[in-house]
């Protein structure tokens, strides 16, 4: 059930089936010279979309910005802080949670670090606060890391490389502008720099020239079937 074409009617008919909603977080970051913008919100969304029908729980529209560090330098990104992720996460459950909604899934399409931890500690807080629900925080390509890299031939791949480019190769094919050249960051850890550009100039993590639709189309179904076991695990915990 997409929450963002229903009427208020038929919200409240839904919330007598189920008091489940999944909240897809994505981004508007860089992904390379080939792939969209949009790509973090786009995968999640449009992956989402498909566990809700096999599930009938509510989904909400996509959370478009969030916290890029790495590309932060990048044309095109437009980043949010920790902060606001973590107060706008927090204002969002907490007024589903008001409306009857007591199972929360935040399922993020960016796996930054800072993002992700934005996510989690904003959970954390809910948790304590919040009497009778369930949260969990997932990213596909965390809780998937031992299946992608085995339908990866690049080793390593990340950020807007060969898994990536394969999704929006499989569910927006017109949307992904010919390749790039396959590259890697090479920041002078452990130090933190403001340049980003200058050590990661085409901000691409990984090979796009291996991406496939057949790939894209694998790890779409992985990461459905991921979700659907963790959304009924729901029912089995306290």
């Amino acid at each position: 059930m997409l929450l963002e074409n229903i009427t208020m009617a038929e919200f409240k008919r839904h919330l007598k089936k189920t008091k489940t909603i999944i909240f897809p977080f994505g981004t508007v970051e860089e992904h390379g010279n080939h792939l969209p913008l949009n790509t973090d919100t786009l995968i999640v969304y449009e992956v989402l979309k498909r566990v809700v029908q096999k599930r009938k729980v509510f989904l909400a529209p996509p959370i478009y910005y969030g916290v890029c560090t790495s590309t932060s330098r990048h044309p095109g990104t437009i980043s949010i802080t920790p902060e606001t992720l973590r107060r706008l996460t927090c204002d969002i459950v907490r007024d589903a949670y008001r409306k009857g909604l007591r199972n929360f899934f935040l399922v993020t399409g960016h796996g930054g670090g800072l993002h992700s931890y934005a996510l989690k500690e904003a959970a954390e807080t809910l948790i304590e606060e919040l009497k009778g629900m369930k949260i969990a925080v997932l990213c596909p390509y965390d809780v998937l890391r031992k299946e992608l890299s085995a339908i990866a031939e690049t080793p390593n791949d990340s950020h807007a490389g060969e898994i990536e480019t394969s999704l929006v190769l499989y569910l927006a094919p017109e949307l992904v502008k010919g390749s790039s050249k396959e590259e890697y960051p090479k920041m002078p850890g452990p130090f933190i720099v403001k340049d980003k550009l200058k050590y990661w100039r085409g901000g691409v993590w990984g090979d796009p020239a291996k991406a496939s639709r057949a790939k894209g189309e694998q790890v779409v179904q992985l990461i459905v079937d991921r979700v659907i076991e963790i959304i009924d695990m729901a029912k089995d915990k306290a």
